[in-house]
């Protein structure tokens, strides 16, 4: 006697399920995560899922989407999985050379666009990864002239592939952060740098451990690369030209004094989406 054919709502509810029962997963929706696994694997959307949902799952889908399934529940985050990632109205590759592009990063973006720059701006990213930064300010910003770097050859060529699939205009280049920048001033430098305690804990934990340390940890009190950042950037930036950070939650008050110490004024912070002071401003004074 045949078993009969498992249907596509009796799979995704049972990836569901596992999901939700490993406490060591970094996920907010187990339920939207197995629909993300199966689209990746079948190429249906999440419309087609819900109106095939008693349909039975096809032999060759199935197979790959508990291999799928597995990697995720080993920890792998769904974006290395799939290979893409969401980030402000883009869509992104992603590889293990670069952090994946998270929501608190478009509080960055956000401020940014807020100081009114010039049209013709002079942007700098600095440390680029997948170049959502940029690429997020030059979807909404196309006549800025946007410069952005990474210390990583392949992060840098994962930006410039991720600026053509969008069809968005950017200068990408290798550089430990100024190192490779010419003599020149920018109306703005932006970067969302390495923050975390290089022995915390949080290291440790759910999707970090799959992404480059090197992107994540800066120091022991993970402020080393924004030291760096902070010293140098006067010599990059035109008079009252801005330097915008992304950091810790609980960085912001040594941020802003390491920014008045250098001579920065108008010094402010905004919150992410939780409430937690993530960003950091300053102007370099005429």
């Amino acid at each position: 006697m045949s078993s009969l054919p498992l249907l596509v709502s009796s799979l995704l509810g049972e990836a569901k399920n596992k999901i939700a029962a490993q406490s060591h997963l970094t996920f907010s929706d187990p339920a939207l995560e197995a629909r993300i696994l199966f689209e990746y694997i079948s190429g249906k959307t999440y419309s087609w899922q819900i109106a095939h949902a008693q349909d039975p799952v096809q032999s060759d889908w199935l197979d790959a989407f508990e291999q799928a399934l597995a990697e995720r529940l080993s920890g792998k985050p769904i974006a290395f999985i799939t290979g893409k990632q969401g980030f402000w109205s883009l869509d992104l590759s992603v590889n293990e050379f670069t952090l994946i592009p998270r929501q608190d990063t478009e509080t960055l973006v956000e401020a940014c666009l807020a100081l009114g720059l010039k049209d013709n701006a002079q942007v700098l990213d600095l440390g680029t990864g997948t170049g959502a930064i940029a690429l997020a300010l030059a979807s909404e910003r196309p006549e800025w002239q946007i410069i952005a770097v990474d210390r990583i050859a392949e992060a840098v060529t994962l930006a410039q592939t991720n600026a053509l699939n969008n069809k968005l205009s950017v200068s990408f280049m290798q550089s430990d952060w100024f190192s490779s920048v010419d003599s020149q001033r920018f109306d703005m430098i932006v970067s969302n740098p390495p923050y975390v305690e290089s022995n915390s804990e949080y290291l440790e934990q759910g999707d970090l451990r799959f992404e480059p340390m090197s992107a994540l940890a800066s120091g022991q009190d993970g402020l080393d690369d924004i030291r760096a950042i902070v010293s140098q950037a006067p010599a990059y930036l035109h008079a009252d030209g801005w330097l915008a950070l992304e950091h810790g939650s609980d960085q912001a008050q040594a941020i802003s004094e390491l920014m008045h110490e250098q001579g920065f004024v108008q010094i402010q912070h905004k919150k992410d989406y939780n409430g937690h002071a993530r960003v950091s401003l300053a102007k370099w004074p005429a």
